[in-house]
């Protein structure tokens, strides 16, 4: 179809919403994370310093850039150990970079670029692509361009008649390659899309010449996983004589899906917007960020307190026991517990290890974080108390947060961490509640 005349078919009313952000919240289960974004530029993938819509949208962000090359003898050794001490972890943090101790996301998102899926997603061993499963479905976001859409999928229909082991497997669907390299194609918003919550693209549900090379769409052959989200497709029709063109005019170019409340959100796209500083195109990676972000997964509760009994929180990540596991940095722990009508002289006592400074917050209902905490003792240390005369009888949140962290040297591949490095792995503690 012709794009001018495909352009006249979509203008219909929508709202007027400028070309702006209109809309990023961040909810209550966006708190408690040591950053927003990890940027994934490792081997074979594009080695991206800079994400402009990330600064943006002020964001903080971390990445991961390796050298540059296409295949994995490009890289060196450091490219390896680097990339194996974020993604897999090392003595000073056993989990990696994007996990808390208790396996729980320590960014609100991980984006991974463009380059070679297969390669990457190889370079990353087992265990590195079980940790991207483990940091979706503990409730951290994903956004993926071209490669990073390929390897959120279980397979690609151009290589593999099933699942691919290289792939996170993340969304249970299958994608398919489309051969297309260098070219432009334009976008059609779908209608509906949730994309258009955050800018209204010019009003026309269309966005002009995002650079394609060698990505895919969404393979609606095998069926579409339930939860799937249409948000963009292709309008591209290949030129006479470029048989080896897979047509994907139609197709689905962009998709969003959420496994639960308690996962992240993935939004995915076979094209390559995240380098443009300007335009219709820098919102659109804007909006894909920001839809992810939005789907961060909910806040979740470690048990619940019991009067006059002490939970003591001291597991490691080898445990494999998240309930009693250490708090890791600018990371928040909840409990509740019940209280009857007439209770007196409430005393929450926490009692941390090590040279490290918690705090603690105390909310009726609902979870405690430090913006709507009723209660909260906020002094130095890993030792704090709250002492109250009476409360409502019902059910009380507690919020631990682990205020101390890393400090950070910037390095030709990312940044490094010192400081107070133990917090990486760790930092443990007690707490108990009781009342008369």
């Amino acid at each position: 179809m012709n794009r001018k005349i495909l352009k006249s078919l979509l203008k219909q009313p929508v709202l007027a919403l400028g070309a702006i952000l209109i809309s990023f919240s961040t909810p209550l289960y966006g708190q408690g994370f040591y950053k927003d974004i990890f940027m994934d530029g490792g081997i074979t993938l594009a080695s991206r310093k800079d994400l402009p819509a990330a600064r943006r949208l002020g964001l903080s962000i971390e990445h991961f850039a390796s050298s540059k090359g296409k295949k994995a003898e490009d890289f060196n050794l450091q490219d390896t150990l680097v990339q194996n001490a974020l993604f897999l972890g090392d003595e000073n943090d056993s989990n990696g970079v994007m996990l808390y101790p208790d396996g729980a996301p320590r960014f609100r998102l991980v984006y991974v670029n463009g380059g070679s899926s297969m390669q990457h997603g190889k370079s990353l061993t087992a265990q590195g692509r079980e940790n991207f499963r483990t940091f979706f479905f503990n409730g951290g976001s994903y956004v993926g361009t071209c490669a990073g859409m390929f390897l959120a999928a279980t397979g690609n229909l151009f290589r593999k008649k099933g699942p691919v082991e290289n792939f996170f497997q993340i969304w249970p669907g299958y994608t398919q390659s489309s051969r297309l390299t260098k070219a432009r194609p334009g976008l059609v918003i779908e209608k509906g899309s949730r994309l258009l919550h955050y800018y209204d693209f010019g009003g026309d549900n269309y966005i002009d010449s995002v650079y394609h090379n060698n990505g895919g769409f969404l393979y609606t052959p095998l069926g579409i996983p339930e939860g799937t989200e249409t948000l963009l497709r292709y309008d591209y029709l290949p030129l006479v004589g470029k048989s080896k063109n897979i047509s994907m005019d139609g197709e689905v170019a962009s998709w969003a899906w959420k496994e639960s409340e308690g996962s992240g959100r993935m939004v995915v796209i076979g094209s390559h917007p995240e380098s443009v500083t300007y335009g219709e195109r820098l919102d659109l990676m804007s909006a894909l960020i920001l839809y992810a972000l939005d789907g961060v997964g909910s806040a979740k509760v470690k048990g619940e307190l019991l009067k006059g009994e002490r939970r003591v929180m001291d597991k490691s990540t080898e445990d494999n026991d998240p309930a009693f596991t250490k708090i890791g940095d600018k990371q928040y722990h909840h409990f509740t517990f019940n209280i009857p009508n007439g209770a007196k002289n409430v005393r929450i006592s926490l009692d941390g290890r090590g040279d490290y400074d918690l705090n603690l917050f105390l909310r009726e209902g609902s979870f405690a974080f430090v913006g709507d905490a009723q209660y909260m003792e906020i002094a130095k240390g890993a030792k704090k108390e709250l002492l109250i005369d009476s409360l409502d009888g019902g059910e009380w949140y507690i919020g631990v947060e682990c205020d101390t962290t890393v400090e950070t040297t910037q390095e030709k591949w990312g940044v490094s961490y010192s400081g107070n490095v133990g917090v990486l792995n760790g930092v443990a503690y007690s707490i108990v509640v009781d009342w008369e």
